[in-house]
């Protein structure tokens, strides 16, 4: 056998012991030296397999470190033909930058020495730590409104802490008052919670407060101020105050989901205008990723023991790991560092929708990651959401976010945060090309 068979050959081997999970990625390969022993290779051959892992981009060495197994890529070039095999997702929202992982891990490199790790193992309940309540509050002040740092309670993620909020404020068989389009875990969740939600009139400017005092009786009311989803505008400061002062006539108390406004800082929070009703919920979700979330409400002082009750009984409160990696994010300029590449990252994609969209019914906002998409006749939602599929898109149709069946608009919401930018586009373009023709042509192919 030639060398160059032989270390094909041990690279085949070590690929194949990665593809079926053997090794996981993060393992750590040993040094070349050992590598060659273990194998009855020579020292040369060993570092040629390495050179081999790593052109296959199945491996990654690291100066002073080693080698070390890499994650799987995630596949970008997808198909746009029909049939598809593969789906270009505008359902989920998750955004993503690039440099955002090194960020994340070099921040939280620290908590993997032994002896700090074994604190960051203990439990913890849902009053965090001082050092965390103090740096949540430091990440939701806006303005001149700041948050109280022993007002915060923390969750797993954001939508532990809205279902701990509701919980808490909401009794079985009581009515929450929401926007008509709204957040459609916040249906699944009031359904479990056995909560009436109760659809209430929306317009340019957000919730009307108008609706609110016609609605009769209400336990609480949940609303998206800013770059509210699926519709993505903000509620102007004037209507913030407006309805401030609604809730304190009918003695009302506000659950405000903040989890996009990392996206807008410059409004400050409903929160900041009814201090003693409002509970702010919000999350690091969105802010850094999925997998690593943090969710966090602040409060009034007298709901904060009742918030905790929930969170307690639901099982929603926090992992330490994620607490204490959340912590030193927040305190050594990751998230904003992230944050501000994902305000940009918004405005790219923005601009490229509208360039794709334009002519059509879009709404929107240049900070947002979404945009609602009015479509044009004879297109109805189910069969241009089927169409979409078709092409391989996955888009979602407005019925996902109507409280009621009766308000349910001729819409469809597009994320624009999941794939890559050419993705995007290429997804955008072909959406577009759709909507221009007819349903009843493809019926006819």
């Amino acid at each position: 056998m030639t060398d160059m068979e032989d270390f094909r050959q041990v690279a085949d081997a070590i690929a194949t012991e990665i593809e079926t999970g053997r090794l996981r990625p993060g393992d750590r390969l040993p040094p070349q030296r050992v590598f060659a022993r273990r194998h009855g290779i020579a020292n040369s051959t060993a570092a040629r397999v390495y050179q081999e892992l790593t052109r296959r981009g199945l491996t990654v060495g690291e100066v002073g470190r080693g080698t070390f197994v890499r994650a799987a890529t995630p596949q970008q070039g997808l198909a746009l033909t029909e049939p598809a095999t593969s789906t270009i997702d505008l359902e989920l929202n998750y955004p993503v930058v690039p440099g955002q992982a090194k960020l994340l891990a070099d921040g939280i490199g620290p908590l993997l020495r032994p002896d700090v790790l074994e604190s960051a193992m203990r439990p913890v309940g849902a009053a965090g730590t001082p050092q965390a309540r103090g740096a949540v509050a430091d990440l939701l002040t806006r303005a001149e409104w700041r948050p109280d740092p022993d007002r915060v309670l923390f969750a797993g993620n954001g939508r532990q802490a809205i279902a701990a909020a509701i919980a808490a404020i909401v009794p079985p068989g009581g009515r929450l008052g929401v926007e008509e389009l709204t957040y459609p875990v916040l249906k699944a969740i009031a359904a479990r919670l056995g909560v009436t939600l109760v659809p209430l009139r929306i317009d340019g400017a957000g919730l009307d407060p108008a609706a609110v005092e016609a609605a009769g009786p209400l336990k609480a009311v949940y609303l998206q101020p800013t770059l509210h989803n699926p519709l993505s505008f903000s509620m102007p400061v004037e209507r913030r105050a407006e309805l401030a002062a609604v809730l304190a006539r009918l003695d009302l108390p506000a659950i405000e989901d903040s989890i996009w406004s990392f996206l807008r800082e410059d409004l400050p929070p409903l929160a900041a205008f009814a201090p003693e009703r409002t509970i702010l919920v919000d999350s690091l979700s969105k802010r850094l990723a999925a997998g690593l979330s943090l969710g966090f409400a602040h409060m009034p002082g007298p709901a904060v023991a009742g918030v905790a009750a929930a969170l307690r009984s639901g099982g929603w409160t926090p992992m330490r790991f994620a607490l204490e990696s959340a912590t030193r994010w927040l305190t050594d300029d990751t998230v904003r560092s992230i944050a501000q590449a994902k305000r940009q990252d918004a405005a790219t994609r923005q601009a490229l929708a509208a360039r794709h969209l334009d002519g059509f019914a879009i709404q929107s906002d240049p900070c947002s990651y979404y945009c609602w998409w009015e479509l044009p006749p004879p297109w109805r939602t189910d069969t241009f959401v089927a169409a979409a599929a078709r092409h391989g898109i996955a888009v979602t149709p407005a019925a996902a976010f109507a409280v009621s069946g009766t308000n349910a608009s001729n819409a469809v919401r597009l994320g624009l945060a999941s794939p890559s930018i050419p993705t995007l586009s290429h997804a955008l373009a072909t959406l577009a090309g759709l909507a221009r023709s007819s349903p009843y042509d493809l019926m006819a192919e």
